[in-house]
């Protein structure tokens, strides 16, 4: 059925990195928003969404908790179409199951409950590519088909999480009786880099923070498959937007092998410590996994799974049936950087630009 622009879209987590460019992509095309956020009292977090072009008309926030049940039952009354963001996102925590899992699948869950009583016409679900494998296995080819097996609350965590989630949600819509049925589609991103609507460092550009910092003091063999978050919002939109779509939709521009983006990386910004020590070689990805050991947990995981391990990820059905065009993965990273040394969060090293 057709998206009525007179009724609104609801965006949970609204003040999200994808969500907040969902946000305004969805205003700049004259659609309703209801969003939510965790509290209406924080102004701060969430003044970057009112000040989006056309927010003061077609804007409404709603408090929200991923945690309290009915706590989106007033932002979801009257939408036709839901995009469920909201979950954290996190490597390393205390505890794996209070900090990430309880809140991506009682979150999802509560969200789903409340899209039931609203009688939603159609949900998409920011999943993961986390959801897709935890540790790709060379030479592989991914696609929608693929789940992740592998993570656990002691693997992996956040991995776990979002497998658990998505799951919940698409056994929550096969149990719904036939007249409460709602269509649900999942958007699977990798590596979501882009600029930031907000000035606080945004963990998923932490790959190109770290490479421009000097926190990655070596080469290692570690290849990103990224994505430009403006694409990500973009595909969210396409998903209810085309009655044809349906499923899974894997949302990876390209993987790109961390020697092509320092070499990138190293014209644009001479002056930083830009990694020139070279552990990418069979003896450096044995020497970098035996110090993860030392980092902290989420880090020394997402090092020994992924560590000489290039993901190939196919994305063809959301090209095809969504007709997602990717932005040129070297603006991305090249917006990414720009908006990270704009914000202050590149740290340049005069000590770097003397080893260069």
């Amino acid at each position: 059925m057709p998206v009525n622009k007179d009724i609104p879209i609801c965006v949970t987590g609204a003040t999200g990195f994808i969500a907040s460019h969902i946000v305004e992509q969805l205003l700049a095309e004259g659609y309703k928003v209801n969003g939510t956020v965790r509290d209406l009292n924080k102004k701060s977090s969430f003044q970057h969404l009112e000040a989006l072009p056309g927010a003061e008309e077609n804007l409404k926030l709603f408090a929200a908790s991923l945690l309290d049940e009915g706590s989106f039952d007033e932002a979801l009354a009257g939408c036709q179409v839901v995009l469920h963001t909201a979950s954290p996102y996190v490597l390393t925590v205390n505890d794996p199951q209070k900090d990430l899992v309880d809140p991506a699948v009682k979150g999802t869950l509560n969200v789903l409950r409340s899209c039931q009583k609203a009688k939603v016409e159609q949900v998409v679900l920011t999943s993961s590519v986390a959801a897709v494998t935890d540790s790709p296995v060379p030479g592989h080819q991914y696609t929608e088909n693929d789940w992740n097996t592998e993570s656990n609350l002691g693997r992996n965590p956040y991995y776990y999480s979002k497998v658990l989630a998505e799951k919940a949600a698409w056994n929550f819509v096969k149990k719904l009786p036939d007249d409460e049925k709602f269509k649900l589609v999942s958007i699977n991103p990798f590596v979501v880099i882009g600029p930031s609507h907000i000035q606080a460092m945004n963990p998923s550009n932490l790959s190109i923070k770290q490479i421009l910092d000097g926190t990655f003091g070596a080469l290692v063999d570690l290849a990103w498959g990224f994505v430009d978050v403006r694409d990500v919002a973009r595909a969210h939109i396409l998903a209810f937007e085309k009655e044809t779509s349906e499923g899974r939709y894997i949302c990876c521009n390209q993987t790109v092998p961390m020697r092509e983006v320092v070499d990138f990386l190293r014209q644009k910004y001479p002056n930083h410590a830009l990694p020139v020590k070279d552990f990418s070689g069979p003896w450096g990805t044995t020497l970098v996994k035996a110090l993860s050991y030392f980092k902290p947990s989420g880090t020394g995981q997402y090092l020994r799974t992924n560590l000489a391990r290039h993901p190939i990820m196919v994305n063809d059905k959301i090209k095809n049936e969504l007709g997602l065009v990717f932005t040129d993965v070297w603006k991305s990273i090249e917006d990414t950087a720009a908006d990270l040394v704009a914000k202050g969060h590149d740290k340049p090293s005069p000590a770097g630009a003397a080893a260069h």
